[in-house]
């Protein structure tokens, strides 16, 4: 009687579900990380302070630059735009509008965009300050 042996076949493993895995993580990671980056992207240095309160995300974000220059959301503004772009956002927040200045920064500046954010109709000032 004769036996018969099977050959002995290797094991194999598929690798490319754990690819998509894989990217699907990193491409996850990598659009959280730009949506948690948005309050950063200017330079500023913002004054100390030893209590410090996490921001709104949805909150309408005035920063003020050492140099003057005056931006909403991130993007670059003018005084006299500020007004009107702000008005339909402040109505989305309650009347709360976040300040961001430079604390080198011109006060006289910070003072001009306070007063615009009253104009606008923004009833509640969060001021951005840093933890020391």
């Amino acid at each position: 009687m004769r036996r018969r042996f099977r050959e002995e076949t290797g094991v194999n493993f598929d690798f490319a579900p754990m690819v998509d895995i894989v990217l699907l993580l990193l491409i996850f990671f990598l659009l959280t990380s730009n949506l948690a980056a948005r309050q950063n992207t200017l330079p500023l240095d913002l004054p100390r302070a030893s209590t410090t309160v996490q921001e709104t995300p949805n909150l309408p974000l005035v920063s003020i630059d050492k140099g003057g220059k005056i931006y909403l959301n991130g993007k670059l503004t003018t005084l006299s735009k500020l007004g009107a772009q702000l008005k339909p956002l402040i109505r989305t927040s309650g009347g709360l509008v976040g300040l961001r200045g430079d604390e080198r920064g011109n006060y006289g500046a910070v003072v001009k965009v306070m007063d615009v954010i009253k104009q606008a109709g923004g009833e509640r000032l969060a001021l951005g300050t840093r933890s020391k």
